[in-house]
């Protein structure tokens, strides 16, 4: 067996986790950053986080209604005449 090989083996796959470990780290604190942004912007607009699902389909109903209402607005007569 060929110690010497077998420890520099070790020791490259040890740097290649030394460098996952920080890459990841860095990753994580970007994440983290950009998640207390997005949870500031949600407390400016008065949405509690856990409440979001609840406040998307709230808006995709107000929305949805507010399509069908200028639908029913739109003069339908004169723009198939239009054709």
């Amino acid at each position: 067996m060929d110690y010497e090989k077998e420890l520099k083996d070790l020791k490259e796959s040890m740097e290649k986790a030394k460098n996952l470990k920080y890459r990841a780290e860095a990753r994580m604190e970007q994440l983290k950053k950009q998640e207390d942004e997005i949870i500031s912007e949600l407390n400016k607009l008065g949405v509690k986080p856990d409440e979001l699902d609840d406040e998307i389909t709230k808006l995709k109903g107000e929305i949805e209604s507010m399509l069908k209402e200028v639908n029913q607005l739109l003069p339908k007569d004169l723009l198939d005449k239009q054709g």
